[in-house]
């Protein structure tokens, strides 16, 4: 397969055309063209870079300062890589932390981060029609005509860059350069929360570059280096030791479709001020224009394409399977983690509900909804004339990893201040993007279990239970009965003495047809024993037996009901 040759008739629109992701320049020219021909920060030179978010935001302020002396190529090339930077983060961030001011941060810095991109285009097509000129000739219509519109165009591109500077609030963003990096630093670099954002770029950028492959336009060939970018900033400022390991890789790809895209936008826009005297300087320039496109294109394709290639590499590293799925798990727990105000009470919550799950599968009370589930798979796909992709053992696990999903999840709806907060946590899960590693039904399903840990009992008219499948309603309506007991049981705010226990334990048994549930602290004479009582309505119905709490016997019980030795006794 060979590049694609740079059409003649229609000039690509510098603003729309080209397939700019949002958040993009919508200048002409690419961000690090500056760094692939040549230009190096003095300061820096040498120097492994700071890395991290707050080392990116102070170094906006600094390059702003620097940019004002006369927005020359270097101060306006590193001032553009700090706050694309700063925007990246804020991007891969956003995903876990809901706070507004990531959103906030982004949009200060997107008109200067813009308007700084018109003035770095001019600034590095000047530099490619230097390299590409002819040499044989004395003087070259073509990159004259280039160079007045280019020179004329940068005076322009100043005078609007000098009053976005102006206009730029650096109090604000001095303060966003304090709390944000502390927002951020609640996760820590290599943590598998990251792994799984990592995936995710390098999910988007794969798909980016199959679709280049298939169809070698301008655009997808554009859209790819800002994939392979966003892949890059996650791995070099969340993940260490994958960054050691790719960096270089990751910094000369892009450079590579960075120069395909500069060379494209040459091209264009010598086509849109009609810079050719006549077909012979057109066929000329198309002809070096393309065999440099085509010499970058080839360079990519050979560590891209094949068995050896990177992809397979970086993919190596990341997480899959049920290391996925326990990624993705992870994410969720953070997210709930940055809204929750009691997020120490929905662990204390999970905790409890894991253990009465297992003590309840353990006793054999629910592997019925769960042969029901394999059973009706099975069934559709026999119906359907295919076979079934459901293991033969029962999947447990997942209902459990459900649970424990919606149970870190089921406060987050205290956030929005809501009463009704349980369908508020419902709404605001169900509109976060669904993670790789789960399916759309166990996503929907840990959300609607985090809908009825309170509140009116699940139906299944409901319209909430009616977006599940309907093999998967008795699973809900038993989690849901697990989490709301569960939610009744933890501590919260004081109010019950359960929180004295330092780890949570229960016992699960089966006696004369009833479920009984031992739990150190209980106590019927406590007022929440009324909240314990209401909250295990659900999970006896839909067990059809009763569930009794009675309080667990610690030996430092066993002791005190023995009594004191005298005083003076041996």
């Amino acid at each position: 397969m060979t590049a694609n040759p740079i059409p003649i008739p229609t000039p690509i629109n510098s603003r729309t055309a080209r397939g700019f992701a949002p958040g993009e320049s919508r200048g002409w020219l690419s961000l690090d063209a500056g760094a692939r021909t040549g230009l190096v920060d003095a300061k820096t030179e040498g120097a492994k870079p700071k890395l991290g978010l707050r080392a990116w935001m102070e170094r906006v302020l600094v390059e702003c300062d620097r940019a004002a002396e006369g927005f020359d190529a270097d101060p306006v090339h590193d001032l553009r890589v700090a706050l694309r930077r700063c925007r990246s983060l804020a991007d891969g961030l956003m995903a876990l932390d809901p706070d507004a001011s990531w959103k906030d941060m982004k949009k200060a810095g997107k008109k200067l981060f813009q308007e700084l991109g018109d003035l770095r285009d001019m600034q590095v097509m000047q530099e490619w029609m230097e390299k590409l000129s002819d040499s044989n000739l004395p003087s070259d219509p073509v990159c004259d005509k280039l160079l007045d519109h280019v020179h004329r165009r940068e005076a322009e591109c100043k005078e609007d860059a000098f009053k976005d500077l102006q206009q730029f609030d650096r109090k604000q963003w001095r303060q966003w350069s304090r709390g944000l990096p502390r927002r951020a630093a609640r996760v820590r670099p290599g943590s598998v929360v990251y792994l799984h954002l990592a995936f995710e770029k390098w999910t988007a950028a794969y798909e980016l570059h199959k679709h280049a492959l298939r169809t070698r336009s301008q655009a997808s060939w554009h859209e790819l280096r800002i994939g392979i970018k966003r892949f890059r900033y996650t791995v070099e400022n969340f993940l260490p030791r994958q960054h050691e390991l790719w960096g270089d890789d990751l910094k000369e790809l892009q450079d590579l479709l960075g120069e395909v895209h500069d060379l494209d936008v040459l091209w264009s826009t010598a086509v849109e001020i009609m810079a050719f005297p006549d077909m012979e300087s057109q066929r000329r320039w198309r002809e070096k224009l393309n065999a440099e496109r085509s010499r970058r294109i080839a360079k990519y394709r050979e560590k891209m394409v094949g068995r050896e290639s990177l992809w397979r590499v970086w993919r190596a590293e990341l997480p899959a399977g049920e290391q996925l799925r326990a990624a993705a798990l992870s994410r969720l727990r953070v997210w709930a983690g940055y809204l929750d105000p009691d997020s120490t009470h929905s662990q204390h919550v999970a905790q409890l509900a894991l253990l009465l799950f297992d003590g309840l599968r353990n006793a054999g009370l629910l592997t019925a909804s769960v042969v029901a589930v394999d059973h009706a798979a099975s069934e559709a796909a026999s119906l359907q004339g295919r076979p079934s992709n459901r293991a033969p053992s029962n999947h447990d696990e997942d209902w459990r990893a459900i649970l424990k999903a919606a149970a870190f999840m089921h406060d987050v709806g205290k956030a929005k201040k809501s009463e009704n907060h349980h369908k508020a946590s419902y709404r605001m899960i169900r509109r976060l993007p669904r993670p790789l590693g789960l399916s759309a039904q166990e996503f929907e399903l840990a959300a609607v279990v985090a809908r009825y840990h309170r509140g009116a009992l699940p139906r299944s008219r409901r319209k909430t239970m009616q977006t599940l499948e309907l093999p998967l309603r008795p699973v809900a309506m038993e989690l849901s009965g697990i989490l709301r007991l569960a939610d009744a049981l933890a501590p919260s705010n004081g109010n019950n003495r359960l929180e004295k226990v330092s780890a949570p334990r229960l016992e699960v048994s089966v006696h004369d047809h009833a479920v009984m549930l031992r739990v150190p602290g209980y106590s019927a004479l406590d007022r929440s024993a009324e909240e314990i009582a209401a909250a295990r309505h659900l999970l006896e119905t839909v067990l059809r037996q009763p569930v009794l709490v009675r309080a667990l016997r610690t030996p430092a019980t066993v002791i005190k009901s023995v009594g004191r030795a005298p005083a003076g006794g041996d």
